[in-house]
């Protein structure tokens, strides 16, 4: 009984310890993607941004551009 006991609290302390190695090591990745992923959405909402602005004070310029970045389109 005292020997079930003390196996359980072992096995209890070594999965704490494996769940403290696994975020420790995965959890700086975790945090990195979420920095990049969040840079990345700031990014792409400052270009619509400055791109709607564009498009509305020179269409022409905005054209331009979205033929350089997507190739020609049919006319």
């Amino acid at each position: 009984m005292l020997r079930t006991i003390l196996m359980i609290g072992l096995f209890a302390i070594g999965g704490l310890f494996l769940l403290k190695l696994f975020f420790g090591v995965f959890g700086v990745f975790f945090v990195l993607l979420v920095g990049l992923l969040a840079l990345a959405v700031k990014i792409a909402i400052f270009g619509a941004i400055i791109y709607l602005v564009l498009r509305v004070v020179s269409p022409d310029t905005a054209r331009r551009l979205r033929e350089r970045w997507s190739g020609a389109g049919s006319v």
